[in-house]
């Protein structure tokens, strides 16, 4: 994702816009869910844990909101808070505020094995995906639009407006299109049909159903996007694809580790990018853990990188949207020895609280989008000995729990991860 570049002095030109606010914030006074049942998954690491510090942490994180992933069929329907259809039948009897990360593309996860779907373009013998076969996706979009999204939004309408409900809407698919067509996975015709159909359908009709609902597109975070060529591919799909007036923003850093930081006063400063090179490098704000800088990245935290993605939306006439920004895991700036590596990630913090104290006025809030302690994916042999068919080698990088001696292997990606929700208390950036 990292892809050295000229430095561009971007975002200069002005356009006209019109404001394209959606709704207002729904996390700002709201009393947030908290899910049982990842409440249930937490209990056995709570109760295992013998340090007193650690253990008071993860008794607090059980009492934090985080986003409930619909990334499987199953999850739609359902009397139990694993599904879609359960959570909102107890959120509402709470008046709580809900959020749902919508995550089934066919083809999903293309540049990575450990989140692959259940829906394909095209099936492998053994029903997984064949990333391979060029083509129009039909059968697979047609799969997604029947029996993903449609039963999920006819869900969201018997609940519409009796509490807040957010949905973030199928992460990595639009950055990947953007930066990822030399793979071809990615790039492939059947892959980016896909992406390109399936993801406007699915703002459309969630909208429709649920107009209640807020609806935040993915828009992965400054260590993917923050060059201002990958910046202004993302910005042209997400123009084309004619969806700006149906979402109230977009969701950064979602099951990812960028810091936060801190909001530079301009984007530039003396006509260049405000922190680049050797440009105001003894500004706190400047602080640049991923060494992305010098890589002519001005992406170095995620409120640099959304001011800088809101004024390229700006310039191609798309304004007034909002932000939320993945504070689950990145309690500690600076843990990975190369920012590229995503999974399992060793000695990561969990990061503040959801929260609508933001400091920024894009940003609608911090919130939990992956819940702490489910894997990012699989080590390759997993917890029991066997060997895991959806192993990533990312999850063996140099970052990755279970990639040094003496670790424990991690489990497929989704599930519970004891040891790294107990790292993940340890280095917690709250008490």
């Amino acid at each position: 994702m990292r892809v050295d570049v000229l430095l561009l002095v971007c975002f200069s030109v002005l356009v006209v816009v019109s404001s394209q606010v959606v709704g207002t914030n729904p996390f700002a006074g709201a009393s947030y869910y908290v899910n049982p049942s990842c409440q249930a998954e937490l209990a056995p690491s709570i109760a295992s844990e013998s340090d007193p510090t650690i253990k008071s942490t993860l008794q607090k994180m059980g009492n934090v909101a985080s986003a409930y992933w619909i990334d499987v069929k199953a999850k739609i329907t359902g009397t139990n808070t694993s599904t879609l259809q359960g959570i909102l039948t107890d959120a509402v009897a709470k008046k709580q505020l809900t959020a749902f990360i919508v995550y089934d593309l066919p083809n999903r996860d293309c540049h990575a094995k450990a989140s692959n779907g259940e829906i394909c373009c095209y099936y492998n013998a053994d029903r997984t995906c064949n990333y391979d076969q060029s083509g129009d996706c039909a059968q697979g979009i047609q799969e997604y639009e029947t029996t993903y999204i449609q039963p999920f939004a006819n869900v969201l309408k018997q609940f519409n407006g009796k509490a807040p409900i957010v949905l973030f809407i199928e992460p990595d698919s639009l950055p990947n299109l953007a930066t990822n067509q030399g793979d071809p996975h990615c790039g492939n015709s059947a892959t980016t049909a896909a992406y390109k159909t399936g993801i406007p359908y699915a703002v459309n009709t969630l909208a429709a159903a649920c107009p209640a609902c807020t609806l935040y597109v993915d828009a992965a975070h400054g260590g993917w996007l923050g060059w201002p060529n990958n910046m202004q591919l993302f910005v042209q799909l997400v123009q084309q694809l004619n969806i700006a007036s149906k979402i109230r923003g977009f969701a950064t850093n979602t099951a990812n580790y960028q810091p936060i930081g801190l909001l530079c006063p301009n984007l530039t400063s003396n006509g260049q990018p405000y922190c680049l090179v050797s440009t105001n490098q003894g500004q706190a704000c400047c602080s640049d853990p991923c060494h992305l800088e010098s890589q002519y990245n001005p992406g170095n935290n995620e409120l640099n990188y959304i001011a800088n993605l809101d004024q390229a939306f700006k310039n191609v006439g798309i304004s007034g949207k909002q932000y939320v920004i993945d504070s689950g895991r990145n309690g500690v700036p600076n843990m990975r020895t190369d920012c590229a590596n995503w999974c399992n990630i060793r000695n990561a913090g969990v990061g503040v609280q959801p929260t609508t104290s933001t400091g920024a006025s894009f940003v609608d809030a911090y919130y939990w989008l992956k819940t702490p302690g489910e894997s990012d994916g699989c080590t390759q042999t997993l917890p029991d000995g066997t060997q895991c068919s959806r192993y990533d080698s990312m999850c063996g990088s140099a970052d990755s729990i279970g990639s040094q001696s003496g670790e424990p292997r991690a489990p497929v990606a989704g599930n519970w991860f004891d040891y790294q929700v107990k790292q993940l208390a340890q280095y917690s950036v709250w008490k």
